[in-house]
């Protein structure tokens, strides 16, 4: 049992998320704060403090970000959003940033609202899974955040498979671990308490190596500022179907809310489905209950994601992920473990399955080079047809 503790909240748990795929934007607890460095724990590390009133982000002036960006040219698009459009730019010094610009329109005093949150989050932490904020620029109607470049799109586009390949499960365990290392040091970490309010799919960056950074802090709170509190009360934002049904009832938000997200967030990466799919038939639309009520079956296969692949050992490893997201989604937020225990668990599922989870990726890659062989014949062959219009 993942966590034994908790194994009763699993056999009453009925989730509850919304119906609507549409975006909602309208405790300390008392955990230790430390990791024991023991083979029972994970070393949690990659992280330094600041002080929380010292921003370490560099203010831009807009002539810099017009020559970074090429003037906001069309060509150095990479991305669009509710906030607004993102660009590649790149520093004197040959750093490669990501100049996120946001929209100027009638909605322009939430927007500035969600930049100067995630200016004052991201300003104040530094952990090697949080995109790191280098700078900005707030003039006039200008609100623009230059962050790191994380060239390898979000998790959701590879669930998509969008990138040309699939994720084979090491690196769907990794991204988890990944995921939950950043929010366990917001949560416990930070000089403050941060709860993110929006962890979803979209918002899991990658790199090339496929290391999870999360993103976009704009629906950030601190929480509360005395450990007698358990909850900050504030109107509900975040993403349909990642919301912690208790937040969206009693508009009480606390650190197990970002608990739940990261739960929905499993499931996602388990069955490699968004957690509302209208498209699908009667009780496969809500994921997280459709997935339960597979695993209650005994019938967790049937919700995998099909691309990935499945082994007997492997399947060992999927259930206990599932058994874990499942504890992070129950309904009330005390059956619901810290990100702390959700982090070592998930740290102790890969170093029990390690042998496993090595032959699985070294199988995948050698796939991967076969697959590029085949692709780099079809180029020489494309090539050479080229070359040679008689063939």
């Amino acid at each position: 049992m993942i966590l034994r503790k908790l194994s009763r909240s699993v056999t009453c748990l009925k989730p509850a998320v919304l119906e609507d795929g549409a975006p909602i934007k309208a405790q300390r607890h008392s955990d230790n704060r430390g990791f024991s460095d023991s083979s029972n724990s994970f070393s949690h590390g990659g992280f330094s403090r600041q002080a929380p009133d010292q921003s370490i982000a560099y203010r831009f002036d807009m002539a810099e970000l017009l020559r970074i960006t090429g003037n906001f040219s069309a060509d150095r698009l990479v991305g669009q959003g509710g906030f607004g459009t993102v660009y590649k730019g790149r520093l004197r010094d040959g750093t490669v940033v990501a100049v996120k610009r946001a929209k100027k329109n009638n909605l322009e005093s939430r927007i500035t609202q969600e930049f100067r949150s995630e200016i004052q989050m991201l300003g104040n932490v530094e952990h090697l899974n949080l995109v790191k904020l280098l700078g900005y620029l707030e003039q006039d109607r200008e609100r623009i955040i230059v962050a790191e470049f994380v060239p390898n799109g979000n998790l959701r586009q590879h669930l998509d498979g969008q990138n040309g390949s699939v994720l084979h499960l090491a690196t769907r365990l990794d991204i988890a671990i990944d995921v939950a290392h950043a929010l366990t040091y917001l949560h416990l970490y930070a000089d403050r308490p941060i709860i993110h309010r929006d962890i979803k799919s979209t918002n899991i960056l990658l790199t090339d190596t496929f290391r999870a950074k999360v993103s976009d802090f704009g629906f950030s709170r601190t929480g509360p500022a005395d450990l007698e509190s358990t909850h900050v009360s504030t109107q509900v934002k975040g993403t349909a179907g990642y919301v912690d049904p208790e937040y969206l009832h009693t508009y009480q938000l606390t650190d197990k809310s970002d608990v739940y997200s990261f739960g929905i967030l499993v499931c996602e990466i388990i069955t490699g489905r968004r957690p509302i799919e209208l498209m699908r038939h009667g009780d496969e639309r809500v994921t997280i209950r459709w997935t339960y009520k597979k695993f209650r079956e005994g019938k967790l296969h049937e919700a995998l994601d099909p691309r990935m692949e499945i082994t007997p050992d492997t399947y060992v490893i999927i259930e206990q992920m599932m058994e874990l997201a499942l504890h992070c989604v129950a309904p009330k937020r005390t059956d619901r473990p810290s990100m702390k225990r959700v982090a070592e668990a998930l740290w102790n599922i890969r170093r029990d399955h390690r042998p496993e989870l090595q032959r699985l990726a070294e199988r995948e890659i050698s796939s991967s080079r076969a697959v590029s062989r085949s692709n780099s014949k079809q180029s020489d062959s494309r090539a050479s047809a080229a070359a040679h219009p008689w063939l």
